[in-house]
């Protein structure tokens, strides 16, 4: 499981600010699905760089985020956004509840029950816990171009080199962390499709903030991305992703079963 590989859940800071600037923001009509039922104090989990929290500070809602990177947070606090540091499953609440608990392209890091039954702990009751990740892959003309690339640079990135990707089991694990703490209705999920063009250099810098590409050593690291922008130029050098940001949400139990 992803979260106990330590070692590329906490290599996002070494890139706070380009991370800030690259990854994807997420649709409006999540925020709005979301906020529908009048949730007004908000905790964001894995909070990063704070993108998925200014959009709920920004729909007016209270937010604090807790994120386990200080150099992730540093670039969260600068847009005002109110930020703990500490890794989620031994966060000290203080007592503090949560009408909705978030985690924006994070639960993957959190241990998935101990993770949901912080998350009830911290909700009030009838509360929502929301995770959701952008899924997508690049045009087939772009997997063809880049596919070879991997396969002789990095090998060991191949089966997941076209990222944001759809990886479904990340949300097959926060569903069975819920299910297993007793104490959320059935998980709900939605999804949200839109889309984002990227160019050589864009595509390239979004690589070097996936933690699978990050955690590489320096030198192969880089000669992978200029392979990859060759690759990509040579393919006609821009394409549109279609992206897919699928929302899994539970509504915490009155009463925990």
């Amino acid at each position: 499981m992803l979260h106990a590989n330590r070692t590329r859940a906490e290599s996002f800071g070494a890139v706070a600010e380009l991370y800030d600037r690259i990854r994807p923001s997420y649709p409006p009509e999540l925020v709005a699905a979301l906020l529908s039922d009048g949730a007004h104090a908000v905790l964001d989990v894995g909070a990063g760089t704070g993108i998925a929290a200014s959009l709920f500070a920004q729909a007016g809602c209270e937010v604090l985020a807790v994120e386990i990177d200080a150099r992730m947070a540093a670039v969260a606090a600068a847009k005002g956004i109110e930020v703990e540091v500490a890794p989620f499953e031994r966060w000290d609440d203080r007592g503090r509840r949560f009408d909705l608990v978030t985690s924006a392209q994070a639960w993957h890091w959190v241990v998935p029950l101990a993770g949901a039954t912080k998350a009830a702990e911290v909700l009030l009751p009838g509360g929502v816990f929301a995770a959701f990740w952008n899924l997508g892959e690049p045009p087939q003309e772009i997997h063809e171009a880049l596919d070879p690339v991997y396969a002789r640079l990095a090998p060991e990135l191949a089966s997941n080199s076209l990222a944001p990707n759809r990886s479904q089991g990340r949300v097959g694990d926060t569903g069975l962390g819920l299910a297993a703490s007793g104490a959320f209705e059935p998980e709900q999920e939605r999804w949200f499709s839109w889309t984002r063009a990227y160019d050589s250099a864009s595509w390239v810098d979004l690589l070097r903030t996936h933690s699978d590409h990050q955690t590489l050593p320096p030198q192969r690291l880089e000669s992978l991305l200029q392979a990859v922008a060759e690759a990509i130029d040579a393919a006609g050098g821009s394409f549109e992703m279609r992206l897919d940001t699928v929302l899994v949400s539970a509504r915490r139990r009155l009463i925990a079963a």
